[in-house]
C-alpha cells in the first residue's frame, strides 16, 4: 500500500526521474511535471498528499506553483529545491506556505526524511481536523446529542482523552449517558479495532461478580462444566468498562486494584496468572470521596482509577439539548413503532423544557417512547407527554374532576403560550371565541395575567 501520493515538479528531466525513482523504492506514488501548466493538470486529476517544486522553472518560479497548489487544498506541505543562490528565495517560500528547502545538490537520504516528517504532520493535522469535525458536524459524537455548551465541552475533552491510554473516571447521575462516553473514547482510541467490553458492577451479585471479571477454570466450582474467560481477557486488546463501579464489593475492590497494578488477572481454578492488556473506563453515580471516607470503597483503588475524570451534566443544566433529543428519539421510535410522526406540539415542548428531568436523558427517552406508541396522530400533543410524573392518587380521581382537572390546566397552558391572546388561543384550540371566553370564566382563569 502506498504511503501516499507525491508530486515532484521540476524542468530537468534527469533530476524528475531520479528523485522519482528514490521515492517509488520507499513506497510512495509519483506524479512528475517539468513546467506550471503540467502540474496543474496534475493537481487536478490526482489527490496529491506533498509536493516537491523546484524553485526556479523554464517559465515561472515554483513559488507561483505552491500558491496555484494550496489554493485548490491549502493542507498540501511543499519542499522547494533551490540552487545555492536563491536561498533567500526559499526562505520567502517557507514564509508564504512552504514546508521547508532543500538547496541543490542535496542529499536524497534528507530529501526522505524531509518528506517524511512533512507527511507525518500532514497526517496528525488532518487527524485534529477530523476529531474537531465530530464536535462541528451536527454536534453528534458517537449517537450523543450535544448542542448545549456544557455538552460541547465534554465532547471537547473526549476527543483528546481518546488520544492517550490512561484510566477515565466517569462521574454523572443516572441517565446521563456515562456508557455512551465510553464507548466514543473506546471509538476514538488506538484501541478501536479492539471489543469494548461493558458490565454494571450494581446488577450481578456479588458471588458472581469475581467470576465474570476474571473467568474460571473448568471444576473450579460446583456448575464450572468448561474453563470460561473472563471479562478482562475479553476486553484485551480494547477497552474495559467498569459500571457503577461505587457499588463494586470491598473483598473485590482489592483485587481490582492488584489487576490495574500487575495488568494480570488470575482465573478461578488457575494458578498461572494471564496477562492482560486493556485500557479500563469506569463510572459512577456516586460521590466515591465520601463513599473513600465511609469506608465503603478504597481509597488505594480511588486514586488508581482517578485519573482522568470526566463530568457529565444532567439534563436540567444542559436544556438546550432537549428539542434536539426530542427529534432524535422521534426519529428513533418512528423507525422502530413505524409510526410517521413528524414532531410535537409547542407546549408538549414547552413543557418538557419546563421538567427538571429526575431520570435525565433516559427519562426523556422513555417519555418519547410512551408517547410515540399512544399518540394516534402524526403530532404528539401535550397530554401524551410527561404522564409518569402523574402522582398516583391523581390517576384515581373521578372521571368528572379529572375531567375539568385537566381542561382547566390545557387553558393555562394555551394562555401561557399565546401569552394571553385569547383570540389565538382560540384558534389553537379549535374553539369559537365566545365559547373560549365561557371556558375561561368557568375556570376563573383572567387572560391579562398571562401577558408579558
Amino acid at each position: 500500500m502506498a504511503k501516499g501520493n507525491i508530486l515532484v515538479v521540476d524542468d530537468d528531466s534527469n533530476l524528475l526521474e531520479v528523485i522519482k525513482m528514490r521515492l517509488e523504492s520507499v513506497k510512495y506514488d509519483v506524479v512528475t511535471a517539468r513546467n506550471e501548466e503540467e502540474s496543474i493538470n496534475l493537481i487536478k486529476e490526482h489527490e496529491i498528499d506533498l509536493s516537491v517544486i523546484d524553485l526556479q522553472l523554464e517559465k515561472t518560479d515554483g513559488i507561483s506553483v505552491m500558491e496555484h497548489l494550496h489554493r485548490i487544498n491549502p493542507d498540501v506541505p511543499v519542499v522547494i529545491l533551490t540552487a545555492y543562490g536563491t536561498i533567500e528565495s526559499a526562505v520567502e517560500a517557507m514564509r508564504r506556505g512552504a514546508y521547508s528547502y532543500l538547496t541543490k545538490p542535496f542529499d536524497h537520504r534528507e530529501l526522505l526524511l524531509q518528506i517524511d516528517q512533512a507527511m507525518e504532520k500532514r497526517k496528525l493535522a488532518l487527524e485534529v481536523k477530523r476529531l474537531q469535525g465530530l464536535i462541528a458536524e451536527k454536534y453528534d459524537f458517537s449517537n450523543i446529542i450535544a448542542r448545549s455548551y456544557k455538552m460541547q465541552r465534554v465532547l471537547a475533552q473526549v476527543v483528546i482523552i481518546a488520544r492517550t491510554d490512561s484510566t477515565v473516571f466517569i462521574h454523572g447521575e443516572s441517565g446521563t449517558g456515562k456508557e455512551l462516553i465510553a464507548k466514543a473514547i473506546h471509538l476514538e482510541s488506538g484501541r478501536k479495532d479492539g471489543p469494548f467490553v461493558a458490565i454494571n458492577c450494581a446488577a450481578i451479585p456479588e458471588n458472581l461478580l469475581e467470576s465474570e471479571l476474571f473467568g474460571y477454570e473448568k471444576g473450579a466450582f460446583s456448575g464450572a462444566v468448561q474453563s470460561t474467560k473472563g471479562l478482562f481477557t475479553q476486553a484485551h486488546g480494547g477497552t474495559l468498562f467498569l459500571d457503577e463501579i461505587g457499588d463494586m464489593p470491598l473483598s473485590l475492590q482489592s483485587k481490582i486494584l492488584r489487576v490495574l497494578q500487575d495488568r494480570q488477572v488470575c482465573p478461578l481454578g488457575c494458578k498461572k496468572p494471564v496477562e492482560v492488556d486493556v485500557r479500563i473506563i469506569v463510572a459512577t453515580n456516586k460521590d466515591l470521596q465520601k463513599e473513600v471516607e465511609n469506608k465503603n470503597f478504597r481509597q488505594d483503588l480511588f486514586y488508581r482509577i482517578h485519573v482522568i475524570p470526566v463530568s457529565l451534566p444532567p439534563l436540567r443544566e444542559k436544556k438546550d439539548d432537549i428539542p434536539f433529543l426530542v427529534e432524535h428519539f422521534l426519529e428513533k421510535f418512528s423507525r422502530i413503532m413505524n409510526k410517521k410522526v413528524s414532531g410535537i406540539t409547542s407546549q408538549a415542548l414547552q413543557n418538557l423544557m419546563l421538567h427538571d428531568w429526575p431520570g435525565n436523558v433516559r427519562e426523556l427517552e422513555n417519555t418519547i417512547e410512551f408517547a410515540m406508541a399512544m399518540t394516534q396522530t402524526n403530532i404528539i400533543s401535550d397530554d401524551l407527554v410527561l404522564q409518569t410524573s402523574i402522582p398516583a392518587q391523581d390517576k384515581l380521581k373521578p372521571f368528572k374532576e379529572a375531567k375539568s382537572d385537566f381542561e382547566k390546566e390545557y387553558l393555562s397552558n394555551i394562555l401561557h403560550l399565546t401569552q394571553g391572546n385569547v383570540s389565538k388561543a382560540s384558534d389553537l384550540a379549535g374553539k369559537y371565541r365566545a365559547d373560549f371566553y365561557q371556558l375561561l370564566k368557568k375556570y376563573d382563569l383572567k387572560p391579562e395575567e398571562y401577558k408579558r
